[in-house]
C-alpha cells in the first residue's frame, strides 16, 4: 500500500493523506475544509482508480479561487502517480 502525505494550498484544507492499493484509492482524509463537503468527496472516490480520480477532479475550481480541495486531491494524485 502506498500513502500519500500532500500539503495543499490556495484552500481551506491543510493537508490531504491518501492511501493506494494496486492503482484503487482505498482512503482519503481531508485536514481542514469544509467536512461535509471533504468527506463526501473521501467517500465518493473511494474504490475509484487513481486515473478516473484524477479524470474527474482535476480543475474543478473553488469560487474565485483558481483551485479547490477537489482539485487539490487531484494534485495528490498525479504526484502518487509519479512516485
Amino acid at each position: 500500500m502506498k500513502h500519500i502525505e500532500y500539503f495543499t494550498s490556495g484552500v481551506c484544507s491543510r493537508k490531504i493523506d491518501v492511501d493506494i492499493e494496486d492503482g484503487i484509492i482505498k482512503k482519503v482524509v481531508f485536514t481542514g475544509g469544509c467536512a461535509g463537503n471533504t468527506q463526501g468527496v473521501a467517500a465518493l472516490i473511494q474504490g475509484m482508480t487513481v486515473e478516473e480520480a484524477i479524470s474527474r477532479l482535476d480543475g474543478i475550481k473553488c469560487g474565485f479561487r483558481p483551485t479547490s480541495c477537489p482539485d487539490q486531491l487531484a494534485k495528490a494524485l498525479k504526484k502518487a502517480l509519479k512516485s
